[in-house]
């Protein structure tokens, strides 16, 4: 087996297909260092795992982050730069996590997320009908891409005209994550993140106007109340929508743009699932293992010690690589392959563990469940178009596909 020393962690075809490169990572340095760096990958489960249970030693701040040098290199990039970070929902350490998660969780209850369903169907069929007219084209563009972020807009509280503007800043906004991004393009990034930041620093002052008399719907309201109530600071209420909207339209993006490329490539697949839509959550399950959406998060080293058997330096990093250990045979048997009987289907690391499990998973959930529900039940089959092959966005962060064409029948 190759070491990690043999693969080029930035090179394109490494970003494309990373799962070679997990596995020798898990094989040979579960710690591995990237060199020139002070970051290092951490890939078995059970060390992710660790991590995330010693908070005292790994903060979830968000400090720094890869970015690709002049000569093709890794590189840091100290946040700082921007003039501020962004400690909010999944990069906040306690206490101020649990102050901004319960902020956030009434409008992601089970019962919260259930009444949404129907306006989610009717958005599907919506996309959905449209491409199928055609007889296929790009799926991403017609269908993941914009209805997740139409579901952020609306459980936000931000106007659903807006979804267009929304849609690119958060896309635009996850290159920061991407490790691909160099730094001539991390100043455009940065300038595209001070729209985003001003245009929801506007509807959280509006939010609070409105608090006095009739609240604002969605969590803005929520964080309108909080920051008038002292539970959070204005700039955190801001902070909390930056991430919300940056990570709720494009996780869910990533996994229904997977879920239905690997049913295009798997027509048994396809056929059972037609038979018995009640296996789709399920599949949902395997696909978020298979191609989590995110693959990794960063930690921040607070004070010299040691994960596994590497030294790791106060003011270091960690990459936690969710998308290795979901792939661990350790913790899956048969992990490259799609087995929707497999036992333990929501035993994957994809929607993070913890006190940081991800606050939108039963969204991301619901939304890919109506979305493949409805194609399945629109289309006899469907395929990918052999002569537009799937494109992946170029991100060690994100799993996602730039475009996903496809041939249907109906």
């Amino acid at each position: 087996m190759r070491s990690p020393d043999d693969f080029d962690f930035l090179d394109p075809e490494t970003v494309d297909d990373p799962y070679p490169f997990y596995s020798a990572l898990r094989e040979h340095a579960p710690v591995y260092q990237i060199p020139g760096t002070d970051v290092h990958l951490v890939s078995k489960g059970h060390l992710i795992e660790e991590a995330l249970e010693r908070q005292d030693d790994f903060s979830a701040n968000l400090t720094g982050v890869l970015i690709t040098g002049t000569a093709g290199e890794p590189q840091v990039f100290e946040l700082s730069t921007f003039g501020t970070t962004v400690d909010a929902i999944a990069n906040a350490d306690e206490p101020s996590h649990s102050v901004h998660r319960k902020l956030v969780l009434p409008y992601v209850t089970p019962k919260a997320v259930r009444a949404l369903e129907d306006v989610f169907r009717g958005w599907a069929i919506e996309l959905i009908d449209p491409l199928l007219d055609e007889g296929g084209g790009d799926w991403v563009a017609g269908v993941p891409d914009p209805l997740p972020a139409r579901a952020m807009a609306l459980v936000v509280g931000l106007p659903l005209e807006d979804v267009d503007r929304l849609l690119e800043w958060a896309m635009t906004g996850t290159e920061v994550l991407a490790g691909t991004t160099t730094l001539e393009r991390m100043a455009l990034v940065g300038a595209k993140s001070g729209e985003m930041v001003a245009y929801l620093a506007e509807h959280l002052q509006r939010a609070m106007v409105a608090s006095e008399g009739q609240p604002s719907p969605g969590v803005i309201g929520e964080l309108a109340r909080g920051v008038r109530e002292g539970l959070i600071s204005e700039g955190d209420g801001v902070s909390i929508l930056l991430v919300l909207v940056g990570a709720g339209g494009e996780s869910t993006s990533s996994l229904t743009g997977s879920a239905v490329r690997i049913l295009a490539e798997q027509t048994d697949l396809q056929r059972e699932l037609r038979a018995d839509p009640s296996l789709i959550p399920k599949f949902v399950e395997e696909t978020v293992r298979l191609e989590s959406s995110f693959r990794g998060h960063f930690r921040h080293v607070k004070r010299d010690t040691r994960l596994g058997d590497v030294e790791l330096p106060r003011g270091s990093r960690i990459l936690l690589l969710w998308a290795a250990a979901n792939r661990d045979p350790e913790m899956f048997e048969n992990p490259d392959s799609v087995d929707i009987h497999r036992p333990g289907l929501r035993e994957h690391l994809a929607f993070g563990r913890g006190i940081h499990f991800c606050v939108g998973a039963r969204l991301a959930r619901l939304e890919a469940r109506i979305i493949l529900e409805e194609l399945l039940a629109r289309t006899r089959s469907f395929s990918l178009d052999p002569r537009k092959p799937p494109r992946y966005v170029n991100s060690i962060f994100v799993r996602r596909h730039a475009e996903l064409r496809l041939m249907a029948e109906v």
